[in-house]
């Protein structure tokens, strides 16, 4: 028999922690072998007391608890590490999406080949807040990217084992899943339609502050996807633009002045010429600096991860 596991990061649903223990327990028990990572990120409810509870009643679930909210990007990059399954599903704790889905994503995984599927909440059951920046958001990394998913931040993910275990989460990363695991060379990326369902207990942890970030993460990933190897190809390019277009506009007034005698101490234009260059061959110097730091290595940091229960972890970096 195959194993799941789920990764299930959370932040204060102490209300819907042992409603979806059970519905998962429902939809996966008869099919596969189960494994329930729960990842507390800094709950200030009773959410690690029903996390402690169910792991004493039932040996599957593992448990992480962190002193503080360090963010969903690492509360699934730990969870990620302490998977042992065949697959590996993602579900928020909110009891908005429906663990049934959970087998039929990993049959649709299986039946096409893919290397993840993540669902897709056609009708989502939100405020329109949330869903209207959420759909901007999902139109503008669609074509950023060329990647051809409807909804990249759903909390409903299936995944080969593999995938998960080369996947670096920090930050805002966690929307951008799909892209990492594309970038990585796991390019056979699915979808499916799931249920929505409003919420039952707690409040939305959405704000404007994380849809601002988001993009600005969007562009890091572009950056460090497709130019953290070649920056000069990057900011040579920009510098290159910069510097043409600057000289031929100096070009272009010193004909002015030679030919007709114009005077270009009353041309703006002059400056913004010299300005353009000066620019360019900034462009270029950092992206010189840029290939001198291509070779060093990421610093890390501590977080700071106060109980574990039945798992071996002694401490995590990010």
């Amino acid at each position: 028999m195959e194993t799941v596991s789920v990764v299930i990061p959370l932040l204060d649903e102490q209300d819907s922690l042992q409603e979806l223990y059970e519905k998962l327990c429902e939809a996966l028990n008869d099919r596969f072998r189960v494994e329930l990572v729960f990842v507390d990120d800094g709950s200030k409810d009773n959410s690690w007391q029903v996390i402690d509870r169910l792991c004493a009643l039932d040996e599957r679930v593992k448990a992480i608890r962190f002193k503080r909210n360090y963010g969903k990007s690492t509360a699934l990059h730990y969870g990620f590490q302490q998977v042992t399954g065949d697959y590996v599903a993602t579900i928020d704790a909110d009891l908005q999406d429906d663990p049934a889905e959970i087998p039929l994503m990993i049959e649709q995984l299986k039946a096409q080949q893919l290397d993840l599927i993540s669902g897709w909440k056609q009708n989502r059951q939100d405020p329109l807040s949330k869903t209207m920046p959420s759909r901007f958001f999902n139109f503008v990394t669609r074509k950023v990217t060329g990647i051809p998913l409807h909804d990249f931040n759903c909390g409903l993910k299936v995944y080969r084992r593999a995938v998960v275990n080369r996947l670096e989460l920090y930050g805002e990363r966690h929307r951008y899943i799909p892209l990492l695991a594309w970038a990585d060379g796991y390019q056979e990326i699915g979808e499916k339609k799931v249920v929505h369902y409003p919420r039952k207990h707690g409040i939305s942890k959405f704000g404007i502050s994380r849809f601002i970030y988001g993009f600005l993460d969007l562009i890091t990933l572009i950056f460090i996807n497709f130019y953290m190897q070649r920056p000069m190809h990057f900011f040579g390019s920009a510098g290159a633009l910069s510097v043409a277009a600057g000289s031929a506009i100096t070009a272009y007034l010193v004909i002015m002045r030679l030919f007709y005698g114009e005077f270009l101490a009353r041309r703006p234009l002059l400056l913004f010429g010299i300005l353009l260059i000066l620019l360019g061959f900034q462009f270029v110097s950092v992206g010189l600096f840029g290939e001198m730091m291509v070779r060093q290595k990421r610093d890390t940091r501590m977080v700071n991860v106060s109980e574990l229960r039945n798992t071996p972890v002694k401490k995590a970096e990010l």
